[in-house]
């Protein structure tokens, strides 16, 4: 990690890597939209959308482990503009896609772009100083409003072009976002100062349970986050009433300031740490997830305070999680920060069907809301044992 890299290229760094996650979430998203005119084309059952537009999501996650031990061993600027221009291709192909076997494996393609968040991660994380990379980190975690930039825009475009078209312009905008990258950014400052080992000693840090407790977080604050994200319409529409676009409304009203706030998240972490940070995330979503598991239904007004209150907190452990990535594993952001980065994104893909799960054999709606309970206490118990155990060791590191 270097503290000496130049202001104006750590500047250039995260505006540039900032930009290119905010258009990679957006073709990451790009199902969310164009995969209701494929389900009408195609005449999808349920199980069969609800696979192709997951698909993304699952390729996205499981790919940035890989991505990110390749970051750290030929640097971000190459892996980043590489990745981008492999989503870039799937999904331009996907336009040319006929039957559902075709679109299920351009979605594997278009998931790489879901996968530059563990790139992009080791990448500026290089450029800053160990007190200014939660921030740094919470800015570049903001390109998640990307997501909203689909859904606000991509229904415009495919119903005035078709679907085809709609990847197509998603396709060319993110090649020509990985050429501008190309060209004006630099390569990472601390690439090669010292010698790295095999291939297989990227993963050593692995072994370590600390990287999996940060995982357990992130698999709450992103995944649960991202897993509300896609549930919440739904849930108010089935107990609320909601009409769809209500619905809607509320749910992008749900995502862009969570994914906003991120960076605030990411300042708090600087000037407070992150521990005090997480600590004040679970203690919240610990609170609002018992009201929301509440089985009688609760007033709608009290529902909508809270649920955006625990998606403020989220945003917050999100940007607290990656802060902790680079002070404990500084040559190895990319592989940790990869794992990491997976469970969560699993977290996304998982939660949403175990939350149609336990509705179906509970019939209640606030069942998702004690999955989540559960989940946060649990995440919670294990960092206040695990930091107990750590004072207790060190009792001069408390």
């Amino acid at each position: 990690m270097s503290a000496t890299a130049p202001s104006r290229d750590a500047s250039r760094a995260l505006s540039l890597s900032t930009f290119a996650f905010t258009i990679c979430f957006a073709v990451w998203t790009i199902f969310s939209i164009i995969g209701i005119q494929i389900r009408d084309q195609l005449s999808l059952t349920e199980t069969q959308f609800g696979l192709l537009v997951g698909m993304p999501i699952l390729s996205g996650s499981l790919v940035r482990l890989g991505l990110g031990v390749m970051t750290d061993r030929m640097g971000g600027r190459l892996v980043y503009t590489a990745t981008m221009l492999t989503a870039a291709a799937a999904t331009f192909l996907l336009g040319w896609a006929t039957t559902y076997a075709q679109m299920l494996v351009a979605a594997l393609g278009v998931g790489m772009a879901g996968g530059s968040f563990a790139v992009g991660v080791a990448y500026v994380s290089r450029f800053f100083a160990a007190g200014r990379q939660g921030t740094a980190l919470g800015i570049f975690g903001v390109g998640n409003v990307g997501a909203a930039l689909t859904k606000f825009v991509a229904p415009f475009v495919m119903l005035a072009f078709g679907w085809q078209a709609t990847a197509q312009i998603w396709a060319g905008v993110l090649a020509a976002t990985a050429i501008l990258f190309w060209l004006f950014s630099t390569d990472d400052p601390v690439r090669d100062a010292t010698p790295r080992g095999s291939f297989r000693d990227e993963f050593l840090p692995l072994r370590d349970m600390r990287v999996w407790r940060f995982a357990a977080y992130y698999f709450f604050s992103f995944g649960a986050f991202v897993a509300l994200a896609l549930w919440l319409p739904h849930y108010l529409i089935g107990v609320y009433g909601f009409d769809v676009r209500m619905a809607g409304m509320v749910g992008a009203a749900y995502s862009i300031p969570a994914s906003i706030f991120r960076a605030y998240g990411g300042v708090l972490s600087d000037r407070l740490g992150a521990r005090r940070v997480m600590y004040a995330t679970f203690a919240v979503s610990l609170a609002a997830t018992a009201i929301l598991s509440l089985p009688a239904q609760v007033p709608v007004w009290a529902f909508l305070a809270t649920i955006f209150v625990l998606g403020f907190f989220m945003s917050l452990g999100k940007a607290a999680v990656f802060k902790h990535i680079p002070c404990y594993y500084p040559r190895n952001v990319g592989a940790v920060g990869g794992l990491v980065g997976m469970i969560g994104g699993l977290g996304g893909f998982l939660l949403p069907l175990l939350f149609g799960w336990l509705k179906d054999q509970t019939g209640l709606w606030s069942s998702c809301f004690v999955v989540l309970f559960v989940l946060v206490a649990l995440c919670l118990a294990w960092m206040h044992l695990s930091i107990a155990r750590m004072r207790s060791a060190q009792p001069e590191a408390a």
